[in-house]
Formats: C-alpha cells, sequence, structure tokens
C-alpha cells in the first residue's frame, strides 16, 4: 500500500514532483507552483517521526540564502535541499497569534500599508499583518536572488506552518520574550499538543524549543517536561564551568552557541552532560567542516543543501547518549 505525507506546496518558483513512497508501489503525484498553488503530496526522505542519525542541518529562517526567510518559500525550498529542521522566531501579535518572523518590528522585511506594516509585531492584529508582503525585500535587497514569485509572500502563523508541513518535517521554535508582549509559553505548548507532535517527542525531537531565556525554557519544561529544550548562548559565552552546564542538562538537551565561539572543550564538556551542541549562523563550507570536525551534533545555515552535503557519513555524536554512559 502506497503511503502519501501531508499535502503541500514544494515550491514558490517552479512545478515540482512530489514522491510517495509505498512497500510495494512509487508512484508520482502532480505538483503545482507558487505560494497559492494546489498543495501537492510528499513524503520526507528523511522519517522525520524518528531522531536523525546524522549531525543535523538546521535551516536557519528556511533556506534563507535563496529565498525570503520565514516564508513558505524558503521552508519549501529548505526541506528539497535536506534540511533536518526548519527554524521558526516567534512573536505574537495583538490579538494572540503565534507568527514566524525573526524581528520584533516589520520594517525590515515587510512592504505594505505603513499602519499595518511598520513598526511592533505585538501591536498589530493577524488581519493587520496579512496585509504585509513579507517577499519583496528580498527582491530588493538580493536583486541576483530576486524572484517575481516572491512578490507578496505572507507572514505565517504557527499554526500554518504545522498544518502545511505536519509530521513530513522537524521543527526547531525559537520562543523570544521582551517581558512587553503576552507570554507565548503557554499557546505553543497548547498548539504543539493540538497538533499531535508532543507524542514521543523526546525520543523523536521532532520539534525542539530554543530560547535565549533561560527562564522561558524552565517554564516550557515545566509546562511540557518531555518537550526537548536548547538553550540558547550569547556572544562571548563560554559555558564549559561545570556548574553552568549542570544548570542547563537540569532542562534542556542541549546548547547553541555562537559558532565562533566553539572548541573543542566546550563540545566535550556539553557532551560530557549528554547536551547536544548546535551553533548559529554558519553558512561557510571551511566552517562547516571545522565544526563537524569538532564532535557539534548539527547547526544552524541559511544553505541546508551545503550542510547537508558536508555532514555525508558522520554518525550523530550523540546517538542513545545518557548520563550515565558519557560519563564512563
Amino acid at each position: 500500500m502506497a503511503s502519501c505525507g501531508r499535502r503541500h506546496a514544494r515550491s514558490a518558483t517552479s512545478h515540482l514532483l512530489a514522491v510517495c513512497i509505498g512497500v510495494v508501489l512509487l508512484a508520482a503525484c502532480g505538483g503545482g507552483a507558487g505560494e497559492g498553488a494546489a498543495p501537492t503530496t510528499t513524503t520526507s526522505a528523511n522519517d522525520a517521526s524518528r531522531a536523525p542519525d546524522a549531525p543535523v542541518v538546521i535551516a536557519h529562517r528556511g533556506a534563507s540564502d535563496a529565498a525570503p526567510e520565514h516564508t513558505f518559500a524558503a521552508y519549501d525550498l529548505a526541506l528539497e535541499q535536506g534540511a533536518d529542521y526548519l527554524e521558526q522566531d516567534l512573536q505574537i501579535t495583538a490579538d494572540g497569534v503565534l507568527v514566524v518572523l525573526h524581528d520584533a518590528t516589520l520594517d525590515r522585511t515587510a512592504r505594505g500599508p505603513a499602519e499595518s506594516c511598520t513598526g511592533a509585531v505585538a501591536t498589530k492584529t493577524i488581519d493587520q499583518l496579512r496585509e504585509c508582503d513579507m517577499g519583496s525585500w528580498f527582491n530588493e535587497t538580493y536583486p541576483d536572488r530576486a524572484d517575481p514569485a516572491y512578490v507578496g509572500l505572507t507572514i505565517p502563523t504557527m499554526a500554518e506552518v504545522l498544518d502545511r508541513y505536519g509530521d513530513d518535517a522537524r521543527y526547531y521554535i525559537e520562543v523570544k520574550t521582551s517581558g512587553a508582549e503576552p507570554a507565548m509559553e503557554q499557546p505553543l505548548v497548547d498548539l504543539l499538543a493540538e497538533s499531535g507532535l508532543l507524542d514521543d517527542v523526546s525520543d523523536t525531537r521532532q520539534v525542539i524549543v530554543q530560547s535565549f531565556s533561560p527562564e522561558s525554557l524552565r517554564l516550557v519544561h515545566t509546562l511540557e517536561p518531555a518537550l526537548p529544550l536548547v538553550q540558547l548562548l550569547v556572544t562571548g559565552a563560554e559555558p564549559t564551568d561545570s556548574a553552568a552546564l549542570d544548570d542547563i542538562a537540569e532542562y534542556a538537551v542541549g546548547i547553541g552557541p555562537p559558532s565562533a565561539d566553539v572548541n573543542k572543550a566546550q563540545v566535550a564538556a556539553a557532551h560530557d552532560r549528554c547536551l547536544a551542541v548546535h551553533p548559529y549562523t554558519v553558512n561557510d563550507p571551511a566552517e562547516m567542516t571545522q565544526l563537524l570536525d569538532m564532535g557539534v551534533d548539527g547547526m544552524f545555515t541559511n544553505a541546508p543543501d551545503v550542510l547537508a552535503g558536508l555532514r555525508e557519513g558522520r554518525p550523530a555524536p550523540l546517538e542513545a547518549c545518557t548520563p550515565e554512559a558519557a560519563a564512563r
């Protein structure tokens, strides 16, 4: 019996064929072009229902080197390029909707009516944000990568992302907190539970939540103890201190340091506590190779296809790690 994944458009720029993989049958499914095209059926070659068995490719805001960040065009392309995880930065609207956008303000990446598409995201309703064009800025900033299909791309809500990709993708979600907007931890956990993505999540790691805020991660851990968490680190932080890493290990499964701060001692100290190391943000192939040689467990990149090629043949450094095994 043939099995197909959830239906979604594979690219905003071309007609693509999606593949449905079955036990005894391989069937081709027709594809559509553009963000608003009829969805197509796909099955990820990298089974999202189980933990990756190699250093992970985390698509930083999607394949954001080639498409507008945090749009379905960038996410579709990232999956085509072999990403294990799609990263989402969360903001929350004035009416309490979780949306995917890196900046707390709209001015850099949004185009449209000033009253709806400039200023703080937290002061806008979801209906206002739907007026904003999230693709034109990319064409303006990177004319060599411009595509007319990017014009008019919209801000996705987190619910729309989960509905589009469902079980066919892994999600690496950043909770952003400034203290000014409503708390987003509880709405996020509720949304993940409603989507059925928390089943066996501690084993599959289909969802990882990251934040620079230990308080935010501790709250998520209280709300859903099984949900894997990663503590992001600011530039210049060197959490090789035993007490610091022991503290992080109480609620998190990994650390996310700036790539320039990573060294073998940091990786070894983290691995001693079964903490994965996922540096950000790495786009240079030589730096990718250097970090892989240090034993990192994956990294954030704007170019998933480059990292996917370089990590081939490398095992997951922390596969089946337990604190007892790491201590031996």
